[in-house]
């Protein structure tokens, strides 16, 4: 039997720690203890952070099945690996135009978790900007691959954009929340019986 992994993507200036990641790893921990998870903490640049996910994938999907959970900027950089991998993914609160995002965040950041200081440049947006591609229609329409989970209060990115370019997909769209997708924990029953680990 091909061994399962999960890998979860965090977001911009996030990290394994946040809740979301905790939840879910402790989710696997409880309910499917032989898949394996992975989160790593991504490089700030794009595309250092895309190469860390490849070499990932690279070294440890080549046998196995990988399933991919992406939140907000995770959720771009997901969506981008689930197209040229053909993975199954659940992509939570995803951002869909995050270069357009990055220019109010221009200059010094420091990433809350790890409290490294870094610039983030025009370089930053290019490099994201690089990453996009026009949408996963075909392999929502022939094999599902995407499940999109977006929160109507998202202070951060404007839900409507991810349903428009996943409407092909399937959609859970709940009113009210915000950008960390309160109630996750709810959903992960639904998550994992998406990606059929069973």
């Amino acid at each position: 039997m091909m061994k399962k992994k999960v890998i979860y993507i965090h977001g911009f200036n996030s990290s394994p720690l946040s809740l979301k990641a905790e939840q879910t790893r402790k989710y696997l921990r409880k309910y499917y203890p032989d898949i394996e998870f992975f989160c790593p903490q991504l490089a700030t640049t794009p595309a250092h952070a895309i190469a860390q996910l490849e070499q990932l994938i690279e070294k440890h999907c080549e046998n196995s099945q990988c399933y991919l959970i992406g939140s907000s900027l995770g959720g771009y950089f997901a969506s981008y690996l689930s197209d040229k991998y053909n993975f199954l993914s659940v992509l939570v609160n995803p951002a869909i135009k995050p270069y357009e995002l990055m220019h109010d965040y221009m200059g010094e950041q420091v990433n809350p978790y790890t409290e490294e200081v870094y610039q983030v440049t025009k370089e930053h947006i290019q490099q994201l900007r690089a990453l996009e591609h026009t949408g996963p229609t075909i392999h929502c329409q022939q094999k599902n691959n995407y499940l999109v989970m977006v929160q109507t209060g998202d202070e951060v990115l404007n839900y409507q954009q991810a349903v428009e370019k996943y409407q092909h997909c399937r959609l859970i769209v709940q009113e009210g929340g915000d950008h960390s997708f309160i109630g996750f924990d709810k959903c992960l029953a639904t998550i994992f019986d998406f990606l059929k680990l069973d």
